[in-house]
C-alpha cells in the first residue's frame, strides 16, 4: 500500500534548523567510526577469535598464520558486507522516495524476487552451481523485472501507485514459479535453500570483483538524483513548479535502485530489511532531505549488516547463522514498532 509523506516530512526546500544541521555534519564522521569499528570487529570474529593486534599484524605483516585467517577468509567477507549493506541502504532510500512509501524497501517492486527467479533457473536449467555463476543470473533477473516493472507501470506515465502495484504483481507470480521449480527439482532444492536465506560466508574476491563496478555506478547515480528525488516527493505538482523533469526521474531511480538491489542480491542471496529500516531511522534524524539520508544509509546499513553477521557467528559458534535469518528476526520487531509509531503519529 502506498502511504504517502506527512507534510512536514515533504518541506525539502526549507533550510535545517541550526542544530540539525550541526548534529548532520558531526553524525557523518561519528557513522564512519562506527562503521571501521564494525569492520574490525568482523574481521576479528569467528570460529577462532582475534584480537585487534593480531587483525592488524595478519593484515600487514603476515603471509601465515593470522594471515591466513583474517585475509584469507575474513577479509573478502567483511568487505562484500561493507558494499552490499551500502547498496541496500541506499536503493531502499531511493525506493522509498520514489514511491513516497517510508516503509519501502527494495523487495516492493520485485527485484529480489526477480533475482531469486533467475537463479533458480541457472541452477535448474542451465547447471550452474557455482556462486560467480549465480551472480550474473541474479543480477540479469533483477535488472529484467526491473524494466518490466518500469514498463507495466506505464514508463513515461508511470506513477508510485502503479509502479508498486507491478511490483506486487510481479513478485506473487516469479515466487510461484521458484516454488514449483523447487518442488519439482530436488538439487535446486538443495542449492537454492542456501543462497535464498543470504549469506556473507561464500564472499570470494572473483565475487566482488564481478559486482563492484555496478553498486559504484549505482551509487553515483543515485547520488545525483537526490535533489530531483527531493522534488519529487514533495508531489508531482509540487515537482513539476520546481522544474523537475518527472519521467526521468523516476527511471533513473528505477534504474539506479534496480542495479544496486540487483548487485546486492546476486552476490550475498536476498537480505531483507537492511533497505528498510536504516534509510527509515536514518530519516528520523536527518530529516527527509535525500542530500544527507543517501550518504547516512551508506554508512550505516553495513553496520546492520555485518553487526549482524557478526552476532550469527557469534551466538552458534562454531557454526554460524547466516546473516539473512539474523536481519529477518531483528527486522520483524523493529518493522512492527516503525508502523505502530507512525500509525500513533497520524492519529
Amino acid at each position: 500500500m502506498l502511504v504517502d509523506s506527512p507534510p512536514e516530512q515533504r518541506a525539502e526546500t526549507a533550510p535545517a534548523p541550526p542544530k540539525r544541521l550541526a548534529f548532520r555534519v558531526v553524525g557523518l564522521p561519528v557513522s564512519a567510526a562506527l562503521l571501521v569499528a564494525v569492520a574490525l570487529l568482523s574481521l576479528a570474529v569467528g570460529a577462532k577469535d582475534l584480537s585487534l593486534a593480531q587483525v592488524w599484524h595478519g593484515l600487514f605483516h603476515d603471509t601465515g598464520g593470522y594471515g591466513d585467517v583474517v585475509v584469507g577468509d575474513r577479509l573478502s567477507r567483511t568487505l562484500l558486507g561493507l558494499l552490499a549493506g551500502a547498496a541496500l541502504g541506499v536503493s531502499g532510500a531511493v525506493l522509498q522516495a520514489l514511491t513516497r512509501n517510508p516503509l519501502a524497501d527494495p523487495g516492493l517492486l520485485g527485484i529480489n524476487a526477480g533475482a531469486s527467479a533467475a537463479v533458480v533457473t541457472a541452477i535448474t536449467y542451465f547447471g550452474v552451481t557455482s556462486l560467480t555463476g549465480y551472480v550474473w543470473f541474479a543480477f540479469l533477473g533483477a535488472a529484467g523485472v526491473g524494466a518490466l516493472v518500469w514498463f507495466l507501470g506505464g514508463s513515461r506515465s508511470a506513477t508510485p501507485v502503479r509502479l508498486v502495484l507491478a511490483g506486487t504483481a510481479i513478485s506473487a507470480a516469479l515466487l510461484g514459479y521458484i516454488q514449483a521449480t523447487m518442488i519439482m527439482d530436488e538439487a535446486a532444492l538443495g542449492r537454492m535453500r542456501f543462497w535464498t536465506v543470504g549469506s556473507l560466508s561464500s564472499a570470494t574476491d572473483a565475487t566482488i570483483e564481478q559486482v563492484v563496478p555496478f553498486l559504484l555506478a549505482g551509487t553515483a547515480l543515485a547520488l545525483l538524483l537526490a535533489r530531483p528525488l527531493n522534488a519529487l516527493e514533495m508531489g508531482d505538482d509540487t515537482a513539476k513548479a520546481l522544474g523537475a523533469n518527472l519521467n526521468r526521474t523516476r527511471a533513473l531511480a528505477m534504474l539506479a535502485a534496480t542495479v544496486l538491489c540487483g548487485a546486492a542480491t546476486a552476490a550475498c542471496g536476498p537480505i531483507v530489511f537492511v533497505g528498510l529500516m536504516v534509510p527509515h531511522i536514518v530519516r528520523s534524524f536527518t530529516g527527509p532531505d535525500l542530500r544527507w539520508i543517501l550518504p547516512y544509509a551508506a554508512l550505516l546499513s553495513p553496520v546492520l549488516l555485518l553487526g549482524a553477521d557478526v552476532v550469527g557467528r557469534f551466538v552458534a559458534r562454531p557454526a554460524e547463522i547466516q546473516v539473512g535469518i539474523v536481519t529477518a528476526v531483528l527486522g520483524g520487531p523493529v518493522f512492527i514498532l516503525l508502523v505502530r509509531r507512525r500509525r500513533t503519529a497520524q492519529l
